[in-house]
């Protein structure tokens, strides 16, 4: 039996089942639900890129102390604690919009307004940011193609494919993943056998403890720079009006892909770590090039090992994470729209192929005009990595307070466990690592969040305040349920 609370179905959703339980929200089934769980799970772990330390294994390690991989359990940790209070909103509100949605409908539609803007500096933003990595890695391989005409070429394939319908975009990553798989499989098979052959520090512990440099400050400081390569588990609830699956699956998908891609980033940044060539050098000066994990390579096997480990994060992160990430933001705009909180034409569906197309050509004309831009910034890289990574555990804070309100203040739930000890022990440690975060990211993070409530404030003074489909505004400001013969939510409002 569902939760009380919970308006997840008890059976696999066919087509009419899917479309009804959307229409008690308000809204129309526009997208095409052909997404299985093996989809959902690909798709996060994509999105989220096995291979995902290679490109900022240098930042955790110095950030660290040098305890990379203890930075990535706890990041982990802490990433586990958000999915499972996803899984308990995405049960509540099957559709897209992630935090947007689960905030407006378990708090109220401003404090969801609000949610969704914050967490669009880390949806409208890392697609940007993974073309630039991806292009700057490409660069050095093909030094007469500028940086600016790899990027180019990125967003397109990405659009043409995300254009061609979801079921293209699952195609794709299956096939990206298997590649990403087999070459981390080769890094560690290679890396393991030079450990045990006397390379490096051999086998020892200290990427996980090193009471030298132990600070939970510290640590926590390098989570907030870890935790990006955790991003990305969450774009799952994104699919949630594209899943063919019942609610509850969606969120065990999500827990599922966590724990897959943590183990395999705490075992390459362990492996990595011991084979660093000059510890005190990469723990002094930082890793301002990005090179540290491909010299780890190179000690393990030489060249070639460096190498592939170039090309494929520049492939992982140019195509595969990208073309999920342009995917799940412009869901998110989307859903927004409808809702008439973005411009109402990103609400329009292609009806061939059943995707938000307007919204999948403006993602990537600010990620071509962004990435080019913060190629042009010495600390492009930088800023814009911060800047992501405040905005979505901003926007997790969020989350875990809309499980306490949606099921124990409204609801009247009891499961303690799930309604209150986890979304507060995941609303502390996300905190935590907010507070520990570089200064740049919350100054620049909280102008942003500042911008949103002048917004909020505008559409106010307009009389245009923030409403969703299916609810209604109580004096209180919180939201509840409308009347079911509300007119529903369509891109033909």
């Amino acid at each position: 039996m569902p939760e009380k609370g919970s308006r997840a179905v008890a059976h696999p959703p066919d087509q009419p089942a899917a479309a009804a339980q959307l229409q008690e929200f308000g809204y129309r089934q526009e997208l095409s639900r052909s997404l299985s769980f093996a989809d959902l799970l690909i798709y996060g772990l994509i999105f989220m890129v096995p291979i995902a330390p290679f490109g900022i294994f240098g930042s955790v390690y110095a950030g660290s102390g040098g305890m990379v991989a203890l930075a990535y359990i706890v990041g982990m940790v802490a990433m586990m604690f958000t999915a499972l209070s996803y899984s308990q909103m995405v049960r509540a509100f099957p559709m897209a919009g992630s935090v947007y949605s689960y905030a407006g409908r378990g708090i109220a539609a401003p404090v969801g307004f609000l949610a969704g803007w914050v967490i669009l500096l880390d949806y409208v933003l890392i697609p940007g940011l993974l073309y630039l990595v991806a292009s700057v890695a490409m660069h050095t391989f093909v030094p007469v193609i500028p940086v600016w005409l790899w990027l180019a070429a990125f967003v397109v394939l990405n659009t043409v494919v995300n254009y061609l319908g979801i079921e293209m975009t699952a195609r794709i990553t299956r096939i990206m993943l298997v590649v990403e798989v087999v070459i981390l499989a080769v890094f560690l098979a290679v890396g393991v056998a030079a450990l045990a052959q006397g390379k490096g520090a051999g086998f020892a512990l200290s990427p996980f403890y090193n009471a030298a440099t132990f600070k939970w400050s510290v640590v926590f400081g390098a989570v907030s720079v870890a935790v990006l390569s955790f991003l990305g588990f969450d774009g799952i609830s994104m699919l949630a009006e594209e899943s063919r699956e019942e609610a509850r699956k969606i969120g065990r998908s999500m827990i599922v892909a966590l724990l897959l891609a943590g183990t395999l980033f705490i075992v390459q940044t362990w492996v990595a770590a011991l084979l660093v060539p000059d510890p005190g050098k990469l723990l002094h000066d930082g890793d301002p090039a990005g090179t540290a994990f491909y010299d780890a390579a190179r000690v393990a096997g030489g060249g070639w090992l460096a190498g592939l480990a170039a090309l494929a994060t520049a492939i992982a992160w140019g195509f595969a994470n990208s073309l999920v990430a342009q995917a799940a933001t412009s869901r998110l705009l989307y859903a927004m729209a409808r809702d008439g909180q973005m411009p109402r034409f990103l609400a329009k569906i292609n009806p061939k192929h059943k995707v938000p197309a307007n919204a999948t050509f403006l993602v990537a004309a600010v990620s071509l005009v962004l990435g080019i831009w913060m190629a042009l910034r010495s600390d492009g890289l930088t800023l814009l990595t911060t800047l992501v990574n405040f905005g979505a555990m901003t926007a997790f804070l969020a989350l875990h307070v809309s499980v306490v309100v949606h099921y124990v203040i409204r609801q009247g739930s009891r499961d303690w466990l799930r309604h209150v000890v986890v979304p507060v022990i995941g609303f502390i440690i996300l905190a935590y690592v907010v507070i520990n975060a570089k200064v740049a990211a919350q100054v620049l993070g909280f102008i942003w969040l500042g911008i949103g409530v002048i917004v909020l404030i505008t559409m106010y003074a307009r009389g245009r305040r923030p409403t969703l489909a299916g609810l209604t505004e109580t004096a209180a400001g919180e939201t509840a349920a409308g009347p079911q013969n509300e007119t529903l939510r369509s891109v033909g409002d």
